[in-house]
Protein backbone atom coordinates (compact mmCIF):
# COMPACT_ATOMS: atom_id res chain seq x y z
CA UNK A 1 0.00 0.00 0.00
CA UNK A 2 1.37 3.23 -0.78
CA UNK A 3 1.69 5.96 1.80
CA UNK A 4 2.01 8.80 -0.57
CA UNK A 5 0.98 11.20 -3.43
CA UNK A 6 3.07 13.56 -5.00
CA UNK A 7 0.86 16.46 -6.70
CA UNK A 8 2.86 18.57 -9.22
CA UNK A 9 0.69 21.78 -10.24
CA UNK A 10 1.88 22.55 -13.87
CA UNK A 11 1.77 25.64 -15.93
CA UNK A 12 3.56 25.35 -19.24
CA UNK A 13 6.34 23.66 -17.58
CA UNK A 14 6.54 20.56 -20.58
CA UNK A 15 10.10 21.48 -20.73
CA UNK A 16 11.16 20.34 -17.19
CA UNK A 17 8.39 17.16 -16.83
CA UNK A 18 10.43 14.71 -18.00
CA UNK A 19 13.15 14.89 -15.95
CA UNK A 20 10.90 15.65 -12.74
CA UNK A 21 8.98 12.42 -13.44
CA UNK A 22 11.39 10.31 -14.25
CA UNK A 23 12.75 10.97 -10.88
CA UNK A 24 9.81 9.90 -8.95
CA UNK A 25 9.38 6.84 -11.12
CA UNK A 26 12.93 6.01 -9.71
CA UNK A 27 12.53 6.17 -6.17
CA UNK A 28 13.56 3.46 -4.13
CA UNK A 29 10.62 1.05 -2.82
CA UNK A 30 8.93 1.43 -5.90
CA UNK A 31 7.30 4.97 -7.32
CA UNK A 32 4.63 6.72 -5.56
CA UNK A 33 1.28 7.39 -7.16
CA UNK A 34 1.73 11.04 -8.88
CA UNK A 35 -1.23 13.59 -9.93
CA UNK A 36 -0.08 16.12 -11.93
CA UNK A 37 -2.77 19.21 -11.51
CA UNK A 38 -2.61 21.22 -15.08
CA UNK A 39 -3.43 24.69 -14.82
CA UNK A 40 -4.96 25.47 -18.77
CA UNK A 41 -1.51 25.02 -20.20
CA UNK A 42 -0.30 26.13 -23.83
CA UNK A 43 2.18 24.23 -24.50
CA UNK A 44 1.24 20.52 -25.18
CA UNK A 45 2.12 19.19 -21.34
CA UNK A 46 -0.93 17.43 -20.78
CA UNK A 47 -0.67 15.51 -24.00
CA UNK A 48 3.03 14.73 -23.33
CA UNK A 49 1.84 13.53 -20.18
CA UNK A 50 -0.63 11.12 -21.11
CA UNK A 51 1.21 9.72 -24.44
CA UNK A 52 4.89 9.44 -22.56
CA UNK A 53 3.98 8.80 -18.59
CA UNK A 54 0.55 7.00 -18.60
CA UNK A 55 0.84 5.70 -15.01
CA UNK A 56 0.17 9.71 -13.92
CA UNK A 57 -3.22 10.82 -13.01
CA UNK A 58 -3.74 14.19 -14.72
CA UNK A 59 -6.21 16.85 -13.68
CA UNK A 60 -7.15 19.45 -16.13
CA UNK A 61 -8.22 23.29 -15.57
CA UNK A 62 -9.22 25.14 -18.75
CA UNK A 63 -7.37 28.27 -17.28
CA UNK A 64 -5.02 28.89 -14.53
CA UNK A 65 -6.28 29.05 -11.61
CA UNK A 66 -3.27 29.37 -9.37
CA UNK A 67 -1.37 27.15 -7.58
CA UNK A 68 -3.86 26.63 -4.41
CA UNK A 69 -6.75 25.94 -6.22
CA UNK A 70 -4.46 23.41 -8.24
CA UNK A 71 -2.85 21.88 -5.08
CA UNK A 72 -6.26 21.68 -3.17
CA UNK A 73 -7.53 19.54 -6.42
CA UNK A 74 -5.25 16.97 -5.81
CA UNK A 75 -4.86 16.69 -2.19
CA UNK A 76 -8.94 15.94 -2.27
CA UNK A 77 -8.35 13.68 -5.09
CA UNK A 78 -5.19 11.77 -3.49
CA UNK A 79 -6.05 8.50 -1.64
CA UNK A 80 -2.98 8.18 0.44
CA UNK A 81 -2.10 8.80 3.83
CA UNK A 82 0.40 11.40 2.75
CA UNK A 83 0.77 14.04 -0.13
CA UNK A 84 3.92 15.29 -1.31
CA UNK A 85 3.68 18.86 -2.94
CA UNK A 86 6.72 19.43 -5.60
CA UNK A 87 6.99 21.94 -7.94
CA UNK A 88 7.60 20.62 -11.49
CA UNK A 89 10.95 22.37 -12.22
CA UNK A 90 12.65 19.90 -9.99
CA UNK A 91 14.99 16.69 -9.75
CA UNK A 92 14.46 14.63 -6.51
CA UNK A 93 16.61 12.14 -5.47
CA UNK A 94 16.05 8.96 -5.56
CA UNK A 95 15.57 8.37 -1.36
CA UNK A 96 13.66 11.44 -1.97
CA UNK A 97 9.59 10.03 -0.90
CA UNK A 98 11.20 7.20 1.44
CA UNK A 99 12.82 10.62 3.65
CA UNK A 100 10.12 12.47 4.02
CA UNK A 101 7.78 9.25 5.03
CA UNK A 102 10.10 8.18 7.36
CA UNK A 103 10.25 11.89 9.22
CA UNK A 104 6.83 12.71 9.21
CA UNK A 105 5.76 9.44 10.40
CA UNK A 106 7.75 10.11 13.67
CA UNK A 107 5.08 12.02 15.01
CA UNK A 108 1.25 12.67 14.81
CA UNK A 109 2.03 16.37 15.44
CA UNK A 110 3.81 16.83 12.62
CA UNK A 111 1.80 18.32 9.78
CA UNK A 112 4.93 18.57 6.98
CA UNK A 113 7.92 17.76 6.34
CA UNK A 114 10.12 19.97 4.37
CA UNK A 115 12.82 18.53 2.16
CA UNK A 116 16.27 20.26 1.75
CA UNK A 117 16.29 22.26 -1.80
CA UNK A 118 19.23 22.69 -4.09
CA UNK A 119 20.04 24.78 -6.68
CA UNK A 120 19.61 22.64 -10.04
CA UNK A 121 21.94 24.66 -12.19
CA UNK A 122 24.48 25.32 -8.90
CA UNK A 123 24.23 21.81 -7.05
CA UNK A 124 26.80 23.25 -4.45
CA UNK A 125 24.01 26.65 -3.32
CA UNK A 126 20.87 26.10 -1.27
CA UNK A 127 17.54 27.19 -2.31
CA UNK A 128 15.75 26.27 0.58
CA UNK A 129 16.31 24.81 4.02
CA UNK A 130 13.60 25.69 5.41
CA UNK A 131 11.04 28.21 5.87
CA UNK A 132 10.56 31.14 8.33
CA UNK A 133 8.34 34.04 9.69
CA UNK A 134 8.97 36.95 11.38
CA UNK A 135 7.66 40.27 13.16
CA UNK A 136 8.66 42.15 10.33
CA UNK A 137 6.23 40.66 8.34
CA UNK A 138 8.55 38.96 6.75
CA UNK A 139 8.84 35.34 4.85
CA UNK A 140 12.13 33.97 4.22
CA UNK A 141 13.83 30.78 3.22
CA UNK A 142 17.22 29.88 5.29
CA UNK A 143 19.91 29.44 3.23
CA UNK A 144 18.74 30.40 -0.07
CA UNK A 145 21.59 31.04 -2.10
CA UNK A 146 24.23 29.98 0.17
CA UNK A 147 27.12 27.23 -0.33
CA UNK A 148 25.56 24.24 1.56
CA UNK A 149 27.31 23.68 4.65
CA UNK A 150 27.08 21.84 8.08
CA UNK A 151 24.41 24.71 9.18
CA UNK A 152 22.08 23.48 6.77
CA UNK A 153 22.60 19.58 7.60
CA UNK A 154 20.23 19.05 10.67
CA UNK A 155 16.62 18.02 11.00
CA UNK A 156 14.81 20.65 13.01
CA UNK A 157 11.45 22.61 13.72
CA UNK A 158 10.66 25.50 11.28
CA UNK A 159 7.99 28.19 11.06
CA UNK A 160 6.27 26.36 7.54
CA UNK A 161 7.32 24.22 4.99
CA UNK A 162 8.24 25.63 1.31
CA UNK A 163 5.26 23.89 -0.77
CA UNK A 164 7.75 23.80 -3.73
CA UNK A 165 9.18 20.19 -2.15
CA UNK A 166 6.93 18.94 1.11
CA UNK A 167 5.17 16.27 2.18
CA UNK A 168 1.98 16.65 4.60
CA UNK A 169 -0.53 14.79 6.63
CA UNK A 170 -3.42 14.74 4.54
CA UNK A 171 -6.24 14.43 7.24
CA UNK A 172 -4.96 17.61 9.18
CA UNK A 173 -6.20 19.77 6.53
CA UNK A 174 -9.65 18.99 7.24
CA UNK A 175 -9.09 20.23 10.65
CA UNK A 176 -7.26 23.24 9.22
CA UNK A 177 -8.50 23.87 6.24
CA UNK A 178 -6.79 23.68 2.82
CA UNK A 179 -4.39 26.51 1.10
CA UNK A 180 -6.23 29.36 0.89
CA UNK A 181 -7.37 30.56 -3.02
CA UNK A 182 -7.21 33.89 -1.78
CA UNK A 183 -3.58 33.77 -2.00
CA UNK A 184 -3.52 32.75 -5.62
CA UNK A 185 0.37 32.36 -5.12
CA UNK A 186 2.95 32.78 -3.33
CA UNK A 187 2.82 32.86 1.02
CA UNK A 188 0.30 30.18 0.68
CA UNK A 189 2.97 27.56 2.34
CA UNK A 190 3.79 29.90 5.01
CA UNK A 191 -0.07 30.56 5.90
CA UNK A 192 -0.96 27.25 5.97
CA UNK A 193 2.09 26.13 7.95
CA UNK A 194 0.69 29.21 10.14
CA UNK A 195 -2.14 27.68 10.82
CA UNK A 196 -0.73 24.17 11.78
CA UNK A 197 1.05 26.30 13.93
CA UNK A 198 -2.18 27.61 15.97
CA UNK A 199 -3.49 24.42 16.22
CA UNK A 200 -0.78 22.90 17.89
CA UNK A 201 0.70 20.62 14.77
CA UNK A 202 4.95 21.26 14.15
CA UNK A 203 6.59 21.74 10.25
CA UNK A 204 10.01 20.27 10.00
CA UNK A 205 12.83 20.03 7.58
CA UNK A 206 14.71 17.17 6.51
CA UNK A 207 17.87 17.66 4.93
CA UNK A 208 18.17 14.16 3.47
CA UNK A 209 15.28 14.56 1.74
CA UNK A 210 16.94 16.23 -1.51
CA UNK A 211 15.38 18.21 -4.48
CA UNK A 212 17.11 20.18 -6.93
CA UNK A 213 15.04 23.07 -8.51
CA UNK A 214 15.60 24.91 -11.21
CA UNK A 215 13.38 28.46 -9.54
CA UNK A 216 11.59 31.22 -10.86
CA UNK A 217 10.18 28.50 -13.89
CA UNK A 218 6.48 29.78 -13.79
CA UNK A 219 6.93 33.48 -12.86
CA UNK A 220 10.06 34.21 -15.15
CA UNK A 221 13.07 35.79 -13.13
CA UNK A 222 14.05 36.60 -9.01
CA UNK A 223 11.80 39.84 -9.45
CA UNK A 224 8.96 40.50 -11.38
CA UNK A 225 5.80 42.13 -11.55
CA UNK A 226 3.61 39.31 -10.92
CA UNK A 227 5.53 38.26 -7.92
CA UNK A 228 6.03 41.67 -6.28
CA UNK A 229 2.31 42.06 -6.32
CA UNK A 230 0.91 39.06 -4.92
CA UNK A 231 3.95 38.75 -2.30
CA UNK A 232 2.94 42.33 -1.05
CA UNK A 233 -0.33 41.74 -1.27
CA UNK A 234 -0.01 38.13 0.59
CA UNK A 235 2.13 39.75 3.24
CA UNK A 236 -0.74 41.74 4.77
CA UNK A 237 -3.56 39.19 4.43
CA UNK A 238 -1.89 36.80 5.98
CA UNK A 239 -1.03 39.07 9.11
CA UNK A 240 -5.10 39.74 9.87
CA UNK A 241 -5.87 36.52 9.08
CA UNK A 242 -4.07 34.79 11.45
CA UNK A 243 -3.05 36.93 14.33
CA UNK A 244 -5.86 38.26 16.74
CA UNK A 245 -6.24 42.06 17.06
CA UNK A 246 -3.52 42.17 19.88
CA UNK A 247 -1.08 40.62 18.76
CA UNK A 248 -1.56 42.48 15.26
CA UNK A 249 -1.03 46.08 18.15
CA UNK A 250 2.35 44.23 19.19
CA UNK A 251 3.57 43.61 16.31
CA UNK A 252 2.61 46.60 14.89
CA UNK A 253 6.05 48.58 14.87
CA UNK A 254 7.80 45.76 14.02
CA UNK A 255 5.43 45.72 10.41
CA UNK A 256 5.70 49.23 10.22
CA UNK A 257 9.76 49.00 9.81
CA UNK A 258 9.27 45.77 7.92
CA UNK A 259 7.46 47.27 4.96
CA UNK A 260 9.19 50.56 5.08
CA UNK A 261 12.41 48.68 3.84
CA UNK A 262 10.43 46.27 1.35
CA UNK A 263 9.39 49.24 -0.15
CA UNK A 264 12.75 51.28 -0.15
CA UNK A 265 14.36 47.98 -1.72
CA UNK A 266 11.73 47.44 -4.02
CA UNK A 267 12.20 50.88 -5.26
CA UNK A 268 15.49 50.94 -6.11
CA UNK A 269 14.52 47.79 -8.23
CA UNK A 270 11.74 49.69 -9.77
CA UNK A 271 9.14 48.00 -7.99
CA UNK A 272 8.28 50.37 -5.75
CA UNK A 273 4.73 51.65 -6.83
CA UNK A 274 3.83 47.80 -7.66
CA UNK A 275 4.80 47.22 -4.31
CA UNK A 276 3.07 49.80 -2.82
CA UNK A 277 0.05 49.13 -4.73
CA UNK A 278 0.20 45.49 -3.51
CA UNK A 279 -0.06 46.03 0.24
CA UNK A 280 -3.32 48.15 -0.36
CA UNK A 281 -4.82 45.06 -2.13
CA UNK A 282 -3.87 42.58 0.43
CA UNK A 283 -5.33 45.24 3.01
CA UNK A 284 -8.64 45.20 0.76
CA UNK A 285 -8.92 41.41 0.44
CA UNK A 286 -8.16 41.25 4.17
CA UNK A 287 -11.02 43.74 4.87
CA UNK A 288 -13.25 41.56 1.89
CA UNK A 289 -16.27 38.84 2.49
CA UNK A 290 -14.24 36.45 1.09
CA UNK A 291 -11.32 37.13 3.48
CA UNK A 292 -13.15 37.27 6.88
CA UNK A 293 -14.66 34.04 5.85
CA UNK A 294 -10.67 32.94 5.61
CA UNK A 295 -9.75 34.51 9.22
CA UNK A 296 -8.82 32.17 12.13
CA UNK A 297 -10.62 32.62 15.12
CA UNK A 298 -9.30 32.60 17.91
CA UNK A 299 -9.83 30.08 20.60
CA UNK A 300 -8.33 30.49 24.22
CA UNK A 301 -7.27 26.41 23.95
CA UNK A 302 -5.17 27.68 21.34
CA UNK A 303 -2.92 30.71 23.16
CA UNK A 304 -0.36 28.51 24.44
CA UNK A 305 0.50 28.21 20.52
CA UNK A 306 0.32 32.01 20.07
CA UNK A 307 2.59 32.84 22.66
CA UNK A 308 4.88 30.37 21.32
CA UNK A 309 4.44 31.74 17.94
CA UNK A 310 5.05 35.43 19.02
CA UNK A 311 8.24 34.35 20.69
CA UNK A 312 8.88 32.87 17.22
CA UNK A 313 8.23 35.66 15.03
CA UNK A 314 11.12 37.87 17.44
CA UNK A 315 13.41 35.33 17.45
CA UNK A 316 13.28 35.28 13.49
CA UNK A 317 14.09 38.51 13.41
CA UNK A 318 17.60 37.77 14.37
CA UNK A 319 17.63 34.34 12.68
CA UNK A 320 16.95 36.53 9.49
CA UNK A 321 19.97 38.51 9.93
CA UNK A 322 22.23 36.49 11.23
CA UNK A 323 21.80 33.97 8.38
CA UNK A 324 22.01 36.48 6.00
CA UNK A 325 18.61 35.10 4.80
Amino acid sequence: MKKSTVIIPNWNGKKFLKECLDSLLEQEGGAPDIILVDNGSGDGSVSFIKEYYPSVSVIEFQENMGFCKAVNAGIKAAKTEYVILLNNDTKADKYFVHRLEERIGKSEKFFSVSAKMMSLHHPETVDDAGDYYCALGWAYALGKGKKDSEAYSHTRKIFASCAGAAIYRKEIFEEIGYFDENHFAYLEDIDVGYRARIYGYYNVFEPSALVWHAGSATSGSKYNEFKVNFSSRNSIYIIRKNMPLIQRIINLPFFVAGFMIKTLFFAKKGYGKIYIQGLWKGYVLSRSVEGCEKKVKFRGEHLKNYLVIQWELWGNIFRRFISGK
